[in-house]
């Protein structure tokens, strides 16, 4: 590990709520993962168990009935609503408003939304998620875009620009396809310089441009996430990380709202950067650990397992062994 992302996981844990009997259940953190349609039902389970496993106090998928039935049967752990519909099982009483509605109904209750693990692209469950990010920005909750999620950045990206409240975590692809809507050729840039062009692009939001290395940049400043992580390309490993980024997004609600006492010196845009690096840091180190047990075989539930693991030798272990 470098003695910069030493450094900066140092600040990441400020931000990691203590355990203290003064807390009640929801203050840690309650988050909702929109997605999961009929075809596409682990995406959702993986990002919301991720959440669980790293902390959140109670972890919500929200999509089409079809899928509920199916990741009901996963875990009794997780907090299942049928509330998304796809167009070939509409009724004529299912409107984008209609069905949105009884989403936006439910933000109240909820601290942060991922959207877009198993969503797809089918127009109905699409414009849904258009409204209830609409609905979330106006109360200023945190939004993780991923996976199918990003589409919406990418053909609306009136739905993020400027919100700085706003994490888009894209694969090499998606990123080439978020820089082609703004217009921008990055070929010829760094890694790093890139993601910040294309946060600049969209106003501030902040990208974690996902692969060998992550960079996590609000147009500002440029965070590199180089822990070593596994070989294996599998897919559902981004999952992991948007449920992560949840929970550290949570946190970072926790510490603002000052649930604990500490110093209180880090401000709204530094707890949003660390919370990013704290999510790609624990996807990288579950990664890792998945990797060394199953190399070649690896799936995305076996980094599922590693979570509490990845969390303690990240952020509880002493100083010197990390």
């Amino acid at each position: 590990m470098s003695s910069a992302t030493k450094e900066i996981l140092s600040k990441v844990q400020r931000i990691i709520p203590p355990m203290l009997g003064k807390f009640h259940k929801g203050q840690m953190g309650r988050i909702a993962v929109i997605g999961g349609s009929e075809d596409y039902t682990g995406a959702p389970y993986f990002s919301a168990m991720a959440s669980a496993r790293l902390g959140a106090d109670m972890s919500h998928v929200i999509c089409e009935p079809q899928a509920a039935q199916v990741i009901k049967t996963y875990s009794p752990n997780l907090m299942v609503h049928p509330l998304m519909r796809q167009s070939s099982h509409a009724t004529a009483s299912d409107s984008v408003s209609s069905i949105s509605k009884s989403i936006i109904d439910m933000l109240p209750r909820l601290h942060v939304l991922v959207i877009g693990p198993g969503l797809g692209r089918d127009t109905l469950m699409q414009d849904t998620c258009a409204k209830v990010i609409e609905a979330a920005r106006k109360q200023s909750m945190p939004i993780v875009l991923d996976a199918d999620g990003l589409n919406l950045a990418q053909t609306k990206p009136e739905l993020v620009q400027g919100y700085k409240e706003c994490i888009l975590t894209p694969n090499v692809v998606e990123f080439g396809r978020l820089c082609k809507s703004k217009g921008l050729d990055t070929s010829s840039l760094d890694k790093g310089k890139a993601a910040e062009e294309l946060s600049k692009a969209f106003g501030g939001v902040t990208i974690v441009q996902k692969g060998g290395q992550d960079y996590i940049s609000n147009g500002e400043k440029t965070y590199i996430s180089d822990l070593q992580g596994g070989l294996k390309r599998s897919g559902g490993q981004g999952d992991t990380l948007t449920g992560a980024l949840g929970t550290f997004l949570c946190w970072r609600k926790a510490y603002l709202d000052r649930l604990w006492e500490h110093e209180g010196d880090l401000d709204e845009i530094e707890t949003l950067a660390l919370a990013a690096f704290g999510g790609s840091s624990i996807t990288r180190e579950c990664s890792r650990l998945a990797f060394s047990k199953r190399g070649r075989s690896l799936q995305a539930s076996d980094l599922t397992e590693e979570v509490s693991t990845a969390f303690t030798n990240l952020f509880e272990e002493p100083a010197s062994k990390l």
